[in-house]
């Protein structure tokens, strides 16, 4: 495990009154939010766009829902892989998940809640659809940054029209052996554009770093950690590598992350701009959701980024 926040990650600190797009504040944390995707295929965003009262109110609420009964989580199913409920699986015993698709709609929060709890659950409702509207805010100042680094500004608003959310609810309890601990989730990467994680206060996550060395955090109250998926690795044509992580719980109690998840709909491709004689085209088109299903079979679990395979060009092309 790292140190408080391992140093080589980048923390950037959102909650600058001058953070506005053509001021030094902004320029500087945005070459910082860069060199993390870069590097790292993260970096950790200080945010206090989700006040505290709502911060405990969606752990609240999370633990509120871990509690219903298996028989009525396992009702949240998903034509998408990895999007409903998962719990009770041998391999990953310790975890426990639910995800809200598209939660940036309240009427499908609206669905998803009346679906835990057929008699209502106002509360739940409101406070899941409020820190989803909220964090949200902070990916679309990231992907900003992101496009105008790169600039590719002017495809920034197609991109955030394309662009749905999932929320997902994760739960790790306390492991009973320090060999299970260790294993709580495997390695992997994610197959989203930008994964923003928050947890309680509960460490476990780890990183593996270029150089394959595992790094963990300790992080304060209002730290997000923004995560690179294989969809912004290939559309930035490999500038932005994503992030090969993992949980390990060596606490002796329940760990809860919420995950809020952006997937693009349609085609997505890497902008011209993005291809020249140093970066030549690495990737065809391709369909996010279809990524996902293809890292749901068994061909596409074997290889160590899901974009390579499922659209990866052998011989770039200038």
């Amino acid at each position: 495990m790292g140190s408080l926040i391992s140093p080589v990650v980048p923390v950037i600190d959102f909650n600058n009154k001058d953070l506005k797009q053509g001021t030094s504040s902004w320029a500087l944390a945005m070459k910082q939010v860069c060199h993390g995707l870069q590097e790292f295929g993260c970096f950790v965003a200080l945010y206090d766009g989700v006040p505290p009262e709502l911060d405990g109110s969606i752990f609240k609420a999370t633990d509120e829902l871990f509690s219903l009964p298996t028989e009525i989580k396992s009702q949240n199913v998903s034509d998408k892989p990895y999007h409903g409920y998962v719990g009770q699986v041998s391999l990953i015993p310790l975890h426990e998940g639910l995800g809200i698709d598209n939660v940036t709609d309240l009427e499908e929060v609206g669905r998803f809640t009346k679906l835990m709890w057929p008699d209502g659950n106002d509360h739940f409702c409101e406070v899941a659809y409020s820190y989803s509207m909220k964090v949200a805010e902070l990916d679309h100042m990231v992907v900003r940054m992101i496009f105008e680094n790169y600039g590719v500004e002017k495809h920034y608003d197609s991109h955030v029209a394309s662009t749905s959310y999932l929320l997902r609810f994760l739960k790790y309890r306390a492991p009973e052996t320090s060999d299970q601990g260790d294993n709580a989730i495997p390695r992997h990467t994610d197959k989203t554009f930008l994964s923003i994680l928050h947890q309680n206060r509960i460490n476990g996550l780890e990183i593996k770093t270029k150089e394959g060395e595992w790094i963990g955090f300790d992080l304060p109250p209002n730290a997000f950690v923004v995560m690179a998926g294989d969809a912004s690795m290939g559309w930035s044509n490999d500038r932005i590598r994503s992030c090969d992580h993992r949980v390990a719980m060596k606490a002796s109690t329940t760990r809860y992350t919420l995950g809020l998840f952006s997937f693009l709909s349609g085609m997505v491709q890497v902008p011209q701009e993005l291809i020249d004689e140093n970066h030549p085209l690495k990737y065809k088109p391709f369909d996010n959701v279809g990524m996902i299903h293809f890292y749901a079979s068994d061909e596409g679990r074997k290889h160590e980024y899901t974009v390579k395979a499922y659209c990866g060009i052998e011989t770039p092309i200038i």
